[in-house]
């Protein structure tokens, strides 16, 4: 091939790839929601063998600050999520419907979105989808203080401070329901 033809062919390949790298990260943005996500049951780790779960201090979506060491006597649930995240989409009604249930009960959500761009892009997508509960903006050192392996990502924390519930991949409703409710009578 002369210089032409090879400037040609390499014009030609070089526009193919970007044409393929931009298909591939339009379709890595968008996660449609899965249909029937499997699910697994949790069992609830014993009082004596629970750990203490890290505190942290950060501030949420309205501005406030949210300190888990602050949280000792409620029951809490710490969720992992992202707007790209097509398992952590579809557990959201989930949160919505505990939140609604167990807000007047000593009962904390706290949303921890792991996007890159921050509130620029959680606050639109948390007013779009009515999340009652704070969302904060998680980094990989407090993914990784916290266990954080795949998303969706659930903790469910006793009145005690301590994990109960370290669950990675989409929750079964009403069986995590059921643990919420356990803890919830539980004794301080």
């Amino acid at each position: 091939m002369d210089n032409t033809a090879n400037r040609v062919h390499r014009w030609r390949y070089l526009v193919a790839l970007l044409l393929l790298s931009s298909v591939l990260h339009t379709n890595a943005q968008e996660h449609p929601l899965p249909v029937n996500p499997p699910t697994t049951t949790d069992t609830l780790i014993a009082p004596t063998q629970r750990k203490s779960a890290p505190n942290f201090s950060l501030v949420d979506s309205d501005g406030k600050r949210f300190t888990l060491a602050d949280q000792r006597g409620n029951v809490v649930v710490l969720n992992f999520w992202a707007t790209w995240c097509g398992g952590c989409k579809f557990e959201l009604p989930y949160f919505v419907n505990y939140e609604s249930k167990y807000h007047d009960r000593d009962f904390v959500i706290l949303g921890i979105s792991m996007d890159d761009e921050g509130f620029k892009i959680v606050r639109p997508f948390w007013t779009k989808n009515s999340m009652p509960y704070p969302t904060v903006i998680g980094d990989e050192a407090l993914g990784k203080q916290l266990g954080l392996g795949a998303m969706p990502y659930t903790l469910l924390i006793d009145r005690q401070g301590r994990i109960a519930i370290a669950h990675s991949g989409v929750l079964d409703r009403t069986d995590f329901d059921h643990h919420i409710q356990d803890l919830l009578a539980s004794t301080r």
